[in-house]
């Protein structure tokens, strides 16, 4: 399905074309075997790592939430072994999307001119 906006962590396997008309938002893929990016459509993203320490905030108090809403093993086990989990973790990033966030980024970070 097609994702305009939102977050979301996926700790399962993906089926192939992931991200196909991904417009918007970010998704976090625990790629625990490390066979996501054929299954990837890499026409409207790109890859990264989880270097970012407010993209590691985020996507680990998901988890910490879905283990508390779920009792997921899953995420369980990823919580105790953080240090490599965040080592498998990919961050599904649209390409337009990075270039609006910039923008409004720059434009709330630079003061207004011409105004008394």
């Amino acid at each position: 399905e097609y994702m305009t906006g939102g977050r979301v962590v996926v700790l399962g396997p993906t089926g192939r074309n992931f991200a196909a008309g991904m417009s918007g938002g970010i998704a976090y893929v625990y790629d625990r075997d490390g066979d996501f990016l054929p299954l990837c459509n890499l026409e409207l993203v790109e890859l990264e790592r989880l270097d970012n320490p407010e993209d590691e905030v985020e996507c680990l108090g998901m988890i910490r939430k879905h283990r508390e809403y779920t009792g997921s093993t899953v995420a369980e086990k990823l919580i105790a072994n953080w240090a490599k989990a965040r080592n498998q973790i990919v961050k599904v990033m649209p390409i337009d999307y990075r270039r609006v966030l910039q923008q409004n980024k720059k434009a709330t970070a630079s003061p207004e001119v011409g105004h008394a």
